[in-house]
């Protein structure tokens, strides 16, 4: 196994993305040792989280600027299990934006077998209200400029 810091980024990389290197752990399985469906969308939102801070837009400051990406919409096809030491890329690319909300593709992968491909909607709403408001300026720039 790959140690983290080695771990193969190609797809997202490629595919002008995000990805972050996850690990599998006994809290992450059921009592065979196989990823438990749900958890995916964990390593997904840990994936989602980095990337925005990557990208400069970390929970604290868009908290501040009342700015949060709320889920609409998640599609999900699990092709492969991922089992207990695993070691996981989990991938973020922008596939389109819109004036309030952001298309995702994200996927999963182990020693660049395919385990899970996601599409995610993501609405853009205000802090307060929980209403959709525009992404800010600068934040669709960054998002379109990442875009496939």
């Amino acid at each position: 196994m790959k140690p983290a810091e080695h771990v193969d980024l190609h797809w997202a990389r490629h595919h002008n993305g995000f990805g972050v290197p996850v690990r599998v752990y006994y809290q992450d399985t059921d009592a065979g040792g196989v990823v438990y469906h749900s958890t995916y969308l964990n390593f997904m939102e840990r994936a989602r989280y980095e990337w925005l801070r990557h990208m400069g837009f970390g929970a604290r400051e868009l908290a501040a600027r009342q700015v949060i990406f709320v889920i609409r919409s998640l599609q999900v096809e699990y092709l492969k299990p991922a089992r207990l030491d695993d070691l996981l890329q989990v991938t973020v690319a922008v596939a389109e934006t819109g004036r309030s909300r952001v298309g995702l593709e994200q996927r999963i992968l182990r020693d660049h077998a395919l385990l899970l491909r996601a599409r995610v909607e993501a609405v853009c709403v205000h802090g307060e209200t929980f209403r959709p408001m525009s992404i800010p300026a600068d934040i669709r720039h960054r998002f379109q400029a990442t875009a496939r």
